[in-house]
């Protein structure tokens, strides 16, 4: 928003600067933002017995690996290679089948293939163009969403620092669409646009720490907000009390009548509202896509490209790009590798 991978303030008469949370805006409000320049030859490795009943992705054993053994995940060059591995991810992340353990993969996996086509318009349609009309319609959508975030912070610069953030594991994906469900009922607001909202605004919970805007929390609250009478009761960092009252905040901004008039008063931003949407669109359509956002990972644009945070980044102050990725360098996207000369 990566994301990712890529990032909210709310009632609040501007519009957020460009460096807050990533999945897409920053993260993935979501700074989910940046190029992801990938090597056009891939290789898929053997598969482990986790991997068995899934899918192979993309794998290159010279890339640097984070903590868990991952390393970034590659996206083919070619357009027809690359729409037959989205479409077994997409089946995937549906399928009952597949093993839990590769969710995280498959999950951020569909989230850099998405990230990366959204700023290249003349693959992403040749990849489109090869997806069945059923996956062509969500793929679409994810990067109509994803574009409307690059058009928010089109005018903000890469980070140059890494903000004082930790990553953390999110609340259990069927515990939190409890707490979804739960303010639906309450307040009438959909459960798929609240489920939306935390995922742009913290990675469904991920991102622990606080916006420049000094916004809290998993639906990141300006602690003002949170105060007004009717919204916030009980803790702003904890899920289930941040979700109730994101909903409450909504009815009160007129979510009921018009939910993008909902969604003004929570981002003072079209293209905000606008993405929210769309993610909101393809939960409702499909409940199961949720197993996919609740997988994506926390992206931030830097001057160094588009970095993934992973889960367990912590850090007490900002940190300079160039010293963050002396320490991980598995968080940068991988380089391009140039294409042997063709000979005669």
């Amino acid at each position: 928003m990566t994301m990712p991978n890529a990032q909210p303030r709310m009632a609040q008469p501007r519009r957020r600067p460009a460096a807050r949370l990533g999945l897409a805006s920053v993260g993935l409000a979501l700074a989910l933002l940046g190029g992801l320049a990938l090597r056009p030859a891939l290789r898929v490795s053997a598969l482990t017995s986790e991997q068995a009943q899934g899918v192979a992705l993309p794998e290159d054993p010279a890339l640097p690996r984070q903590a868990d053994s991952r390393h970034y995940p590659l996206v083919p060059a070619d357009a027809a290679e690359l729409a037959e591995l989205l479409t077994a991810v997409e089946t995937a992340l549906r399928d009952p089948a597949t093993p839990a353990g590769q969710l995280p993969r498959l999950g951020h996996q569909q989230q850099v293939i998405y990230r990366q086509l959204s700023q290249d318009p003349a693959r992403s349609e040749a990849v489109l163009a090869l997806l069945d009309p059923a996956w062509r319609s969500v793929a679409e959508r994810h990067l109509a969403a994803r574009r409307e975030f690059l058009s928010m912070q089109r005018r903000s610069r890469p980070l140059a620092a890494l903000p004082a953030w930790r990553i953390i594991e999110p609340a259990p994906a069927d515990e939190l669409l409890a707490h979804y469900r739960k303010a639906a009922a309450a307040t009438g607001i959909d459960w798929e646009v609240l489920a939306a909202i935390n995922l742009v605004e913290s990675g469904m919970g991920r991102i622990d720490g606080v916006s420049v805007a000094n916004a809290h929390g998993p639906m990141q609250f300006l602690p003002s907000t949170w105060n007004q009478p009717g919204v916030g009761a009980g803790d702003i960092r904890d899920p289930h009390d941040a979700i109730q009252a994101a909903a409450r905040y909504l009815v009160r901004r007129g979510g009921l009548q018009d939910i993008r008039k909902g969604l003004w008063g929570y981002n003072n931003s079209d293209y905000y509202g606008r993405a929210v949407l769309l993610y909101a669109s393809l939960l409702r359509d499909d409940p199961q896509a949720y197993i996919g956002l609740y997988h994506w990972e926390i992206h931030v644009n830097t001057e160094a490209g588009d970095l993934w945070l992973p889960v367990g980044y912590a850090q007490n102050g900002p940190i300079p790009v160039s010293a963050y990725l002396q320490q991980v360098p598995a968080s940068a996207p991988p380089t391009i590798t140039p294409a042997p000369a063709a000979t005669p």
